[in-house]
């Protein structure tokens, strides 16, 4: 988790930069292109934005978990009863964040996914924003699905071990009883043999007055 996390960080902070080196608001666009609809009017500038959401993430995977669930509990509502672009994603963004027990990487790439189709509504760094922690969160979902299929076929190969296992044990008990019964006959055999040979040679047990 430790290693995702890093990587996450590197992703985010390489998006940013892209972003700011790159002038902000003021991306070229290919001749002929329509101009998308500007986003919507934000508090904060775009590279101040930027810095915003990347310092709400730091602080949540920083938080102690009631300070986690706290955070995010006023994400969530917020999201849920103002649903503007910069509640959404503030909440998605929080979803998408690995590392703490609010995580939820199915809701996050359904919230992120969501903004990303509308992206003439959010500002550059938060298209990158969301992006970056989309293909994160999808990268996830793909171990996390392929972690499942192998457990399951772990398991199913288990199960199939015990199972012979549990076959070849009672072949040899059927065998090992099998092999007492002869054992038992043959000395059977062998005593009632004894007895006849006794009684031709007149060895045999005295009959009784």
């Amino acid at each position: 988790m430790r290693t995702t996390s890093n990587h996450l960080r590197l992703a985010l902070a390489a998006a940013i930069a892209g972003i700011l080196l790159a002038g902000c608001g003021s991306l070229s666009m290919p001749f002929g292109t329509r101009t998308p609809e500007p986003p919507a009017p934000r508090p904060l500038g775009e590279s101040e934005a930027a810095r915003s959401y990347v310092g709400e993430l730091a602080r949540l995977q920083a938080a102690a978990p009631s300070e986690q669930a706290e955070l995010l509990q006023a994400a969530r509502t917020a999201a849920e009863g103002a649903p503007t672009t910069l509640s959404r994603l503030r909440y998605g963004l929080m979803l998408a964040l690995p590392g703490h027990a609010g995580s939820d990487p199915v809701a996050a790439r359904r919230q992120l996914s969501d903004l990303l189709a509308r992206p003439e509504l959010l500002m550059p760094s938060e298209r990158a924003l969301a992006a970056v922690l989309l293909a994160d969160v999808s990268e996830r979902l793909v171990l996390i699905a392929e972690s499942r299929r192998l457990q399951e076929e772990a398991a199913s190969h288990d199960k199939e071990r015990m199972a012979a296992v549990s076959r070849r044990l009672q072949i040899e008990q059927d065998e090992n009883a099998r092999l007492k019964r002869a054992l038992e006959d043959a000395q059977k055999k062998l005593n009632a043999i004894t007895q006849v040979e006794l009684s031709i040679t007149g060895r045999g047990n005295p009959p009784k007055p």
